[in-house]
């Protein structure tokens, strides 16, 4: 057993009993490459990431590259799930090399902690060549060696202003702007199989979020279609578990057909929302099976005792990826007997099998079952739990939490489920009560115990999801909270110089560069998550200073969201509100829960919602009565309001 026994992330305990001589990153560490004048090692993985697993197997459990690694280098290993902050900077570094970045990330460190040398996944033989030939550079070059890292170093100290020509100029958007950033998207759309022209196929929620509201605010119909095309393809897809729920992190081919199997949360937090907010527009029974089937599964195998939300669960299992979600038809054959046929129609089962090594993917050429599909589909889940399970990363991260408690809710709005309010607001309280210490929020829990301060991306999410949570219930202990994260966020993150968030606390620990996170990839950028929120919080709370701070994000990102929209949805999801005013609506009196949920089963995105059944301080409900007996709608814009109206109708035909 190495030093990794003491750790709590199940992919640092997965590498304890590895020969090499890991330490975590820390002080111990960085100290020794000092004193000793060896170059570190930093390798960067994660619990469900398979050639991570491949990497250890062949090279970190194997004496003889143990020793190499020991004897020349201080070796550290990162959990990137844990350490965003650290994982951000060494791909960077490792993209400036020319490397195209993925994991597992191994990259060379001089003792100073400045990166020279890295690249992804090695086999045995080439990793041993690689380990002598920087030991060989380090101790003949390694004056060359060091001018090469500060080189690699001062390129990430550049500010994004400067690196992308980001500028403010009183940047407004115009409707023209969103039709500019369709088009761009639009044009690698693939028009069989949804999503775009590409392989692998990520499901990019922010992209399909930002289709969603553009659609609805130019009613166009080629939008609509190619959205639905894509929803339908991914829900009916390999990529989604058609017996358990819950979305795969991608599709290794084109079709949706073949997951890399590992399911993530955060994937599956967003994909609930996106797929909630379709129905509401859509109206498609689909969206809806799938969302249900989703926090199913969210329920039955995410869920700690105590109201967290597990990380992930890996693509392996025995050692084989997706071995405990495939079939063969005989298999199959066992459990449903004659219903069989039937069966391997609607999935695509065939008895050589559709995958590899005569075995089947799952995958529907049909939409919506009957009662007596469901039962065989329940008849094979209750199989496969006799099946060894892949192996679960049961650390329970902050930011990730966050962003399935906002798809539970958005899954509430849509649907009225109780049972999605009542996980949500568990979650809600389990964030509250074992991340949050006055103003300041941790990243990672484990063991009744947290660790590592909170980054850009845990505020944000849960700031999100307790402003969602506050307009689904209208408690407004989650907007004063939302609001209270918000202000300490402005406090300790923001860059005046770049006027923009810093991903890491000023409190928190130094490392070599202070990043910011802007681009939406799979998860949206922390700033942009943070623009929207302010101007959300500005607008229910009358906040000029938050709903300026987000103008002026949103402003300086326009030349670059033009420009490069595919990674920036989630700003042009703000662009969306900012084209045409947000509606603020109040709803006053005794049903006015009963008149959320009417408000809230038509997609309308554009608006913020508060409520009351009496009085509140809130300024859009300030002195706003209703009688006894009657319910009033404020439907309200640039707070100016118009006659108060007693049926959802009404305020539909104020808001149209």
């Amino acid at each position: 057993m190495n030093r990794l026994q003491k750790e709590t992330s199940p992919y640092l305990l997965q590498h304890a009993q590895n020969p090499v001589d890991w330490f975590v990153w820390g002080e111990e560490a960085l100290q020794k490459a000092k004193t000793e004048n060896k170059p570190i090692l930093v390798s960067i993985g994660y619990s469900a990431c398979h050639w991570c697993h491949v990497m250890e197997h062949e090279c970190f459990e194997k004496e003889e590259v143990a020793e190499v690694m020991n004897r020349y280098f201080v070796n550290i290993k990162i959990d990137r799930e844990e350490r965003p902050d650290i994982d951000a900077i060494y791909m960077d570094a490792v993209q400036a090399m020319g490397v195209q970045g993925g994991w597992p990330l191994n990259v060379f460190l001089m003792p100073d902690g400045k990166p020279f040398y890295g690249g992804t996944y090695f086999p045995q033989e080439n990793w041993i060549q690689l380990l002598k030939s920087v030991n060989n550079g380090f101790v003949n070059h390694q004056d060359e060696l060091q001018k090469s890292a500060e080189g690699f170093t001062e390129n990430m100290l550049f500010k994004e202003s400067a690196k992308y020509g980001l500028v403010f100029e009183n940047q407004e958007f115009v409707k023209d702007d969103l039709d500019k950033m369709y088009q761009k998207l639009s044009s690698n759309f693939d028009e069989d199989w949804g999503g775009f022209e590409r392989s692998p196929k990520f499901p990019m929620p922010s992209i399909w979020q930002f289709l969603m509201k553009y659609a609805h605010l130019t009613q166009h119909e080629n939008v609509l279609n190619h959205l639905k095309l894509t929803l339908n393809k991914m829900a009916i897809g390999g990529i989604y578990d058609q017996l358990g729920g819950g979305f795969a992190r991608y599709s290794v081919d084109g079709e949706w057909f073949c997951p890399h199997f590992e399911k993530m949360l955060y994937d599956n937090g967003q994909l609930v929302s996106l797929y909630s907010e379709a129905y509401t527009l859509m109206g498609e029974q689909l969206y809806k099976e799938t969302v249900y089937e989703t926090i199913g599964w969210l329920k039955r195998e995410m869920t700690s005792p105590e109201g967290g939300f597990y990380s992930a669960l890996d693509a392996d299992s025995e050692g084989v990826e997706g071995k405990f979600y495939v079939w063969t038809q005989s298999e199959i054959e066992a459990v449903l007997g004659e219903e069989t046929k039937a069966f391997c129609e609607i999935y695509q089962v065939t008895k050589q099998g559709n995958w590899e090594d005569g075995v089947n993917i799952l995958w529907k050429n049909e939409g919506i079952l009957n009662s007596s599909q469901r039962q065989n589909i329940q008849k094979l889940l209750e199989k496969r739990t006799e099946r060894i399970r892949p192996g679960l990363d049961d650390k329970i991260l902050c930011s990730w939490n966050g962003l399935m408690l906002k798809g539970l809710v958005d899954a509430y709005r849509a649907f009225g489920e109780q049972d999605f309010l009542d996980l949500a607001l568990q979650n809600a309280h389990f964030i509250k009560d074992n991340f949050l210490i006055d103003s300041v929020l941790s990243h990672s829990y484990k063991n009744g115990e947290t660790k590592i301060q909170g980054f850009l991306e845990d505020y944000a999410s849960v700031i999100d999801a307790y402003l969602n949570l506050y307009q689904a219930t209208f408690e407004e202990n989650w907007l004063h909270l939302a609001e209270k994260l918000s202000l300490y966020v402005c406090q300790n993150f923001w860059d005046e110089e770049d006027q923009l968030f810093f991903f890491t606390d000023k409190n928190a620990e130094n490392l070599i560069v202070r990043k910011k996170e802007i681009f939406d990839n799979v998860i949206p950028s922390s700033n942009s998550m943070m623009a929207r929120n302010l101007y959300t919080l500005g607008l229910i709370l009358d906040r000029k200073d938050f709903k300026d701070l987000s103008t002026l994000m949103l402003a300086k990102m326009k030349d670059l969201l033009l420009k490069n929209v595919d990674y920036l949805t989630n700003w042009a999801c703000l662009a969306t509100q900012m084209v045409s005013p947000t509606a603020e609506i109040a709803l006053v009196g005794k049903d006015f829960l009963q008149f959320r949920k009417d408000v809230d089963s038509q997609y309308y995105p554009n608006k913020i919602l508060t409520g009351t059944s009496s009085k509140s301080q809130l300024p859009l409900l300030e002195n706003r009565i209703a009688k006894l007996d009657e319910t009033l709608i404020f439907v309200c814009y640039n707070k100016t309001c118009q006659l108060p109206v007693k049926t959802v109708e009404e305020a539909f035909l104020q808001l149209k």
